[in-house]
């Protein structure tokens, strides 16, 4: 086993534990903001760890704009994003917002562009799920604590016409 494997892994077990959510739920977000930022939406803390992107949407509730620093899974012209909330009892606030408004933008390796939402169904999500696996194995973790279906989402690049 190779060093990056022995801190992937170290990593994994830890980020499945309760007390590693209830730290880096509210200081994550913050700190892949801020390197975002700082980096012209280059990069994100998170990617240290796995491929993320930062998803801009409208509040549902709000119709306000919010950001949320989200880990991917890249596939062609777009991401797979899971709702974890880190295994919390609710969905994240960023799901309904995707619900109530599918359209949306990704900034992802410091480009933004447009994207499409797509809630997957039980059976797209089976067919995926494995692969998201491979990204982050936590998510069976956070589907055990959190006691709900983790909602799975399609983000497709809209192209500018």
């Amino acid at each position: 086993m190779t060093v990056r494997q022995r801190f992937d892994s170290g990593i994994q077990r830890l980020a499945g534990t309760v007390v590693f959510a209830r730290v880096a739920r509210p200081v994550m977000p913050v700190l892949d903001r801020v390197t975002h930022r700082l980096t012209g939406g280059r990069f994100l803390l998170s990617t240290v760890f796995v491929p993320a992107l930062v998803l801009h949407t409208t509040g549902a509730k709000s119709g306000l704009p919010r950001e949320s620093p989200l880990a991917s899974l890249p596939d062609g012209d777009g991401f797979y994003v899971v709702g974890s909330n880190w295994g919390g009892a609710s969905h994240p606030a960023w799901t309904a917002n995707l619900i109530a408004h599918p359209d949306a933008s990704v900034t992802y390796r410091g480009r933004t562009f447009p994207i499409h939402a797509h809630l997957l169904s039980a059976a797209e999500k089976a067919e995926v799920w494995p692969r998201l696996l491979e990204v982050w194995p936590t998510y069976d973790t956070y589907v055990e604590r959190s006691g709900r279906d983790l909602r799975v989402f399609l983000l497709t690049r809209v192209s500018a016409s």
